[in-house]
């Protein structure tokens, strides 16, 4: 936990809801621990999009579409984003859930390792770059992000503190969890001394590194 309890479940307290299929989306994975955007991470994510009106947006992390489609219900009509995922059992989920609230069309969602997918979009340009997959992959992926954001454009990185264990040094961690936790340091590292990159580290939910490409 990285703020106290008593304050995150007023800010919750405060949210209204996102729609009755949204929220019954994000009832479901939390029941089913199927690992989604914190609510306070999520008007983060959609405060940031209303302010910079995107046209394009990629997703690295798909899960089963809730966070896509909050993104969608502030993003400009024109706007259209690309989300990658890996998980073959979340796939059918996300794209029905994409169908249900009937925005297919503007969401186009692309099945494999996102690395490979980094990679075959190099070129392709994206205002804005949510990134929501596998931790430890982070610092590996940034260079083919970078890729594709041109100046002006916003990465943004969830769970990046890891319930505050970012900040612990890696021998009070169990030996399984001590790769994670020097790669996410060597990802918020980078983050910070890249001079490409102007970036913001908030402890809010399990934590997001903001960052805009300056050059």
């Amino acid at each position: 936990m990285i703020a106290d309890q008593r304050i995150i479940e007023y800010i919750d307290s405060l949210e209204s809801s996102q729609g009755s299929l949204l929220d019954s989306i994000e009832r479901e994975a939390r029941e089913t621990r199927v690992p989604i955007i914190r609510r306070e991470t999520g008007a983060l994510l959609r405060t940031l999009i209303a302010a910079l009106s995107p046209s394009r947006i990629l997703e690295i992390g798909t899960a089963v579409g809730y966070s896509a489609l909050l993104m969608c219900r502030v993003m400009p009509e024109d706007c259209r984003i690309t989300t990658i995922e890996n998980y073959e059992k979340r796939i059918p989920v996300a794209r029905e859930n994409f169908r249900r609230a009937g925005e297919e069309s503007r969401i186009t969602l692309l099945e494999g390792d996102a690395g490979e997918w980094l990679k075959r979009l190099d070129g392709e340009r994206f205002d804005l770059v949510f990134l929501d997959a596998a931790k430890a992959q982070y610092a590996a992926w940034l260079p083919s992000i970078l890729n594709v954001m041109p100046a002006g454009s916003v990465l943004v990185s969830d769970n990046v503190l890891q319930d505050g264990e970012v900040a612990l040094s890696r021998f009070a961690l169990p030996r399984r969890d001590r790769t994670i936790h020097s790669r996410m340091r060597e990802y918020l590292y980078e983050l910070k001394h890249n001079e490409i990159l102007e970036t913001a580290i908030l402890p809010v939910g399990d934590g997001v590194a903001v960052s805009t490409r300056v050059k």
